[in-house]
């Protein structure tokens, strides 16, 4: 594939005035300790309007100050930015079919299991619409030390509804898929999407795993005194993608405001906004953007649509898509608008008590809507 910039003209680094409340919203955060410190930036009609940062890496006075370019932990947004992102580019080339089976691609997932057992049921769309019946999040992480043990624990989850019936945000559906992905290709997925999507996009600071001499630059997410026994800084806070070597379709991916608006700019030109070839296929966005069942879920395929008390807030529009991250971070893409809003944080730091940032993100979006 032919490397795509999908960049935009970049912004001088003054603080445009247009976004005072914005950063009202975000200082008035970090002075009530709902993270120490944030990056944050928008994209419209195709141009970084906003691109800045305020705080420290933690609460204390002398840490380093936290800049546009910082790299962070962007736990479940992985689900959206590799694992989803690869299963995008797949269906766009016929590669890969929604509607397989997850015990084909994966056997493990139904050997053992009686010949009428829902499992068996479960299809890689039903994964990526959170709708599969298996359980929102399991501690596989207490009685599995290894990627194996873990991985063997998930195939034999008992799901809890039939497949299609109950909506409920499943990380071991996501391990699963990322698992299903791998074998569909035949690669390891960080290397499938360093070479499809992070290189093409020049999300050069997206990775799993960051380097040891890197994570000093990499706020820390946690004081860990319970399980690793250690400050979690530059490796997965995800305790689950911890035992899997920091790599899995549900969490583990580091990336920073820059590298997430590049995506975001793919997103929108797979729609035909800007001037650059398209990404994605418009028609697989479309599929991926559309709304699964059950009624009144919000989940589409992969990513979330905005609900009445949507993090998005009340001014993004309902043809948009995102997700969030328990670190604290989020991505919401007005598909109608050609905007994207992009939210980095720490919020858990240093012992993830802090919920403020239930209220900081859709004051935040609508700040910056009302900005633009």
């Amino acid at each position: 594939m032919k490397s795509q910039s999908h960049s935009s003209k970049s912004v001088s680094s003054a603080k445009p005035a247009r976004f005072n409340a914005v950063y009202r919203v975000l200082q008035e955060a970090i002075a009530a300790r709902a993270f120490p410190g944030c990056a944050f930036g928008v994209l419209a009609e195709g141009e970084v309007v906003l691109q800045d940062a305020l705080g420290r890496f933690t609460y204390d006075d002398d840490a380093p100050a936290v800049n546009a370019e910082t790299v962070f932990d962007i736990a479940s947004l992985t689900k959206v930015i590799a694992t989803t992102a690869a299963a995008m580019l797949l269906v766009g080339r016929g590669q890969l079919d929604l509607e397989t089976p997850l015990g084909d691609l994966v056997p493990g997932f139904v050997s053992g299991r009686a010949p009428n057992d829902a499992a068996r049921q479960v299809r890689l769309t039903h994964l990526l619409a959170h709708n599969s019946g298996l359980p929102g999040y399991v501690e596989f992480f207490r009685t599995a030390s290894t990627p194996e043990a873990l991985l063997r624990a998930c195939l034999q989850l008992p799901l809890q509804a039939a497949p299609g019936a109950r909506a409920e945000y499943s990380d071991p559906g996501f391990i699963l898929l990322g698992q299903a992905l791998e074998v569909q290709t035949g690669e390891k997925l960080p290397d499938r999407l360093r070479r499809e999507v992070f290189g093409p996009l020049r999300m050069n600071a997206t990775g799993f795993c960051p380097a040891p001499e890197a994570r000093s630059s990499i706020p820390p997410t946690e004081e860990d005194t319970w399980f690793r026994h250690r400050r979690i800084q530059g490796e997965v806070q995800d305790e689950n993608a911890s035992v899997l070597k920091g790599a899995a379709g549900h969490a583990g991916l580091f990336s920073k405001v820059p590298d997430l608006l590049r995506f975001s700019a793919a997103i929108l030109t797979s729609q035909g906004a800007g001037r650059q070839p398209a990404f994605f296929h418009r028609s697989v966005l479309e599929q991926f953007a559309r709304r699964q069942l059950p009624e009144g879920s919000t989940r589409a395929l992969g990513w979330d649509t905005p609900s009445k008390n949507s993090s998005a807030g009340k001014r993004f529009s309902a043809h948009s898509i995102g997700h969030l991250g328990y670190s604290g971070c989020s991505l919401w893409i007005d598909l109608d608008a050609s905007i994207a809003a992009v939210l980095l944080t720490n919020r858990t730091w240093p012992d993830r008590k802090s919920q403020l940032i239930r209220e900081v993100r859709p004051a935040f979006h609508d700040a910056v809507r009302e900005a633009l």
